[in-house]
């Protein structure tokens, strides 16, 4: 397996509100596990609600004695769900905050995939593929088919996410699972990069040449060149490489 992380301030942003993990390496009883959050509050709110949250994940799956890993994300997701609702109960400065989270666990050839928000995991092999759906205002009317895609990608109200981790006692978490074939990479990222990027740009770029490290900055960079509005989070995974690791 090959991994590559990076997340980044972006141009506008006093702080960077996002967070990553990425463990190639088991964790509890999950054969690996690659987390981003991107957190929602005013003042420094959102910065601690998605390190908060991705920590308070992280240790409900070391403590998790389930064996199948839909159970495992299930039950650690919600945990930490409620452990963020307590802490912005108790703190009234944190009231409201929030985060996004997308979590992918690769089992063998099975990518199990969680997501609360609008971060989002994309499978690339010859084309590029969202395998997680975003829980945003727009999304939402673009299901509904009251908006097309082209006007939900610049529509004003497009971070106005309907679910996130710390806002409710209990939250719904979307589950996918999907084989992963040889050649194809997984992309998890914030939305500081989708929506500063195309999707069909960053196909292009995982199928240009460079290293994976190489590829992860110049997402990043792009994003920045393109406005850079938010922060930027970028995780990319080649699950069949025997390459090794770079952070």
């Amino acid at each position: 397996m090959k991994i590559s992380s990076l997340t980044d301030i972006g141009t506008t942003r006093e702080m960077n509100q996002d967070y990553l993990y990425s463990s190639e390496e088991a964790v509890g009883n999950l054969p690996n596990l690659f987390l981003v959050a991107d957190g929602m509050g005013g003042h420094k709110a959102g910065e601690f609600a998605s390190r908060f949250a991705v920590e308070a994940v992280v240790a409900a799956i070391r403590e998790n004695q389930e064996k199948r890993p839909v159970a495992i994300l299930s039950q650690s997701i919600q945990r930490a769900n409620r452990r963020l609702k307590e802490y912005a109960d108790e703190h009234q400065q944190m009231k409201g905050m929030g985060t996004t989270i997308v979590a992918a666990v690769i089992d063998q050839d099975t990518l199990i995939v969680a997501n609360v928000g609008d971060s989002r995991l994309y499978i690339i092999g010859d084309t590029i593929e969202q395998i997680t759906e975003d829980h945003s205002l727009v999304q939402e009317m673009v299901r509904l088919g009251k908006m097309d895609e082209e006007s939900a990608r610049n529509h004003p109200n497009k971070n106005i996410i309907t679910r996130a981790i710390g806002t409710s006692e209990d939250v719904k978490i979307d589950i996918f699972e999907r084989q992963v074939h040889a050649g194809e990479y997984i992309v998890l990222c914030s939305d500081g990069l989708t929506n500063m990027v195309e999707d069909s740009v960053i196909l292009e770029v995982l199928h240009g040449t460079g290293s994976l490290a190489d590829k992860t900055e110049r997402l990043v960079e792009l994003a920045n060149q393109n406005g850079g509005r938010d922060n930027i989070t970028v995780t990319i995974i080649e699950p069949n490489s025997d390459e090794v690791t770079e952070c």
